[in-house]
């Protein structure tokens, strides 16, 4: 029931949009290891996400660069690690988002020495699987928007996420940031901790480390600790070299058949 469940919530759940998709080459060109990319999924699991998350992010993969080696065959190399829902914990190649919307996250600060940590602590947990014995924990993604209160989404997100849990992507990766004790969202208490510097008292925030299962894709694009990174403007964008339509469309993603009639400048031609 459980290989059943996962089979079904791993399926395309309708039309996907994509609006802001870079090109392979150029997230390759920008991403470095450590660094977070945030997905924006079309699978039934995906919708269930985004919606107890209330954000477009609903899977999260950590760029590892060439942790593990060179395909060897020219093909793209398996430079991502992810959760999957089936496979559980894998390497994958970077061109398998090269059609979802994505957003880099990038840690700042991040040392060179707790850098290779991060890739080390990922790479030694590929191969963990999601227990598919848990049906109820699987049952939660069944309704697209479950009737759950705000205050408690999150906290449907952890129910049974024990440590071969691994159906939210996030919840390795902030694992691996913890590990070496980068902040994410910490949780603060108002607590202070009092210090004698330079001839004088100062106070400082005491964080607390939130669990690791509490952690959601959106969570390293609202935290102050991670660099939002664009590869489009990081490739030198100038607004003045984009080519325009003179008709101006109604519908906010046109098919190539509704811009049949269009008038196009001379020597452009639309690929369908």
């Amino acid at each position: 029931m459980g290989r059943a469940l996962a089979h079904y919530l791993d399926q395309p759940a309708r039309r996907y949009e994509a609006f802001a998709v870079a090109p392979t080459h150029t997230l390759r060109k920008y991403l470095r290891p450590g660094d977070i990319l945030l997905v924006e999924g079309d699978k039934r699991i995906s919708v269930a996400i985004k919606y107890l998350t209330q954000s477009t992010w609903s899977h999260a993969a950590i760029y590892i660069g060439d942790a593990l080696g060179d395909s060897g065959d020219g093909t793209d190399p398996n430079s991502l690690v992810e959760a999957d829902l089936q496979s559980g914990v894998i390497a994958v190649p970077l061109s398998k988002y090269e059609n979802f919307n994505s957003r880099i996250c990038r840690p700042i600060g991040l040392t060179d020495d707790d850098q290779q940590k991060v890739v080390q602590f990922i790479v030694e947990n590929l191969g963990l699987a999601y227990d598919l014995k848990n049906v109820i924990d699987l049952m939660r993604y069944l309704l697209p928007q479950p009737p759950v209160p705000q205050r408690w989404r999150r906290r449907m997100l952890s129910l049974g996420s024990g440590s071969p849990t691994r159906a939210i992507c996030s919840t390795l990766i902030a694992q691996a940031f913890q590990s070496v004790r980068y902040p994410i969202l910490p949780v603060v208490l108002g607590e202070k901790v009092h210090s004698y510097v330079r001839g004088e008292y100062t106070a400082q925030d005491i964080m607390y480390i939130r669990h690791h299962s509490l952690y959601t894709p959106r969570d390293f694009d609202l935290s102050p600790y991670f660099q939002v990174i664009k590869p489009t403007i990081e490739d030198g964008f100038d607004y003045k070299k984009m080519v325009w339509h003179d008709r101006v469309s109604t519908d906010f993603n046109p098919t190539p058949r509704d811009a049949s009639d269009w008038r196009l400048p001379a020597g452009v031609r639309i690929r369908k």
